[in-house]
């Protein structure tokens, strides 16, 4: 007599558990579900890391980080193009009562984003072409992008649409402001947030 295999039936994990397994095996990286595909980050390098620093500094001294803002890196934002999607920008200026807006899986309400900034790595494509959309059509009034790869900083603000309407480039030897909308006058010098030319 012999006994016959069972076969068990197979269930696919959703793309948010599909998500969870690869951020549990890649301890370190970030995991981020944009429009429905998951995209996997390195951890970030020391010159990635230092130029995040120098740009933190001046928010920091403005004020931004107490009870009204808060300054965070890494905290995810859930957005509206799926039913899975999320972001998890370098550093973002909240609303002071973040922790009362989690949306599920440790992200929160775009609603809560005043600025989300990016600092470019290996997956510059990634931060200068996709996320623009993904920002903006979650609402999120301002978008910051240190782009260290074509040295130059650029920030978009006025979405709609699916889109930034305004788009501000500056460049090395350049300093200029943030928008107000961001909670207090922060004032950043290219040269600085950039770091120095590898």
């Amino acid at each position: 007599m012999s006994a016959a295999a069972v076969e068990q039936p197979f269930e696919q994990p959703t793309l948010l558990e599909a998500a969870d397994l690869i951020a549990d095996q890649l301890v370190g990286y970030r995991v981020e579900i944009i429009g429905s595909q998951i995209a996997v980050t390195p951890a970030p390098s020391a010159s990635h890391s230092r130029s995040l620093t120098n740009i933190m500094l001046p928010f920091l001294a403005a004020g931004l980080h107490g009870e009204e803002t808060q300054v965070l890196q890494a905290v995810g934002i859930w957005l509206p193009d799926g039913p899975f999607d999320y972001a998890v920008p370098d550093l973002a200026v909240v609303d002071g009562d973040v922790d009362e807006h989690h949306a599920g899986n440790n992200c929160y309400d775009p609603g809560v984003f005043r600025l989300v900034l990016e600092v470019t790595s290996t997956n510059h494509v990634h931060d200068l072409k996709v996320k623009p959309a993904v920002y903006a059509s979650a609402g999120v009034p301002v978008y910051v992008i240190v782009d260290r790869k074509n040295r130059k900083v650029m920030v978009l603000t006025e979405p709609a649409d699916g889109e930034y309407r305004v788009h501000a480039v500056h460049h090395p030897g350049q300093s200029f402001e943030l928008p107000a909308s961001v909670g207090a006058p922060v004032t950043l010098s290219v040269d600085t947030v950039l770091g120095p030319e590898k």
